[in-house]
């Protein structure tokens, strides 16, 4: 299992030299929202579709 900081450098080190700040950030908050996600799944954190539905209605 990779810790955190060896995920991280993995994850950069695969993006172009041309890459920003910003590109760099956004790499690496969408893999910690995808982890989160997944998670939250196994512990079974979920919500319906209809309730999904609902809570974008109230929007």
């Amino acid at each position: 299992m990779q810790t955190l900081k060896q995920e991280a450098i993995q994850v950069i080190s695969k993006l172009p030299d041309s890459s920003s700040i910003d590109d760099i950030m956004y790499e690496l908050y969408v893999i910690d929202k995808i982890k989160r996600g997944l998670e939250s799944a196994e512990r079974g954190e979920l919500i319906s579709t209809e309730e999904l539905k609902g809570e974008i209605q109230s929007w």
